[in-house]
């Protein structure tokens, strides 16, 4: 599945690193998502972290996906990120002592 092909692309490498993650969301995601690019310089502080992983919390949660008449491509694709980011994200909890 292209799809597939394409998630496992932009999450090799970076499997438990929420910074990388969504600093290359904009790269998985299509256009009209609702995110749009942040850069690592943008998510040094753990507090720049957690804004944007609830951002992209957002963008992915299916209801808000079904209430945007997202395509079954797109639901795909943010169920699996959705997951990978939420891995990551303990994962970073876990590691920093950040409170989630």
């Amino acid at each position: 599945m292209e799809k597939e092909e394409e998630i496992t692309r932009w999450l090799t490498g970076k499997e438990t690193n929420i910074r990388f993650l969504l600093s290359s969301l904009h790269h998985i995601l299509w256009p009209g998502s609702g995110w749009y690019e942040i850069t690592l310089a943008n998510l040094r502080e753990g507090t720049q972290v957690k804004k944007a992983y609830q951002k992209a919390r957002l963008c992915l949660h299916p209801d808000k996906l079904q209430q945007r008449g997202a395509s079954p491509p797109h639901k795909y694709i943010a169920k699996r990120v959705f997951v990978i980011l939420q891995d990551a994200w303990a994962a970073y909890v876990s590691r920093e002592g950040f409170s989630s």
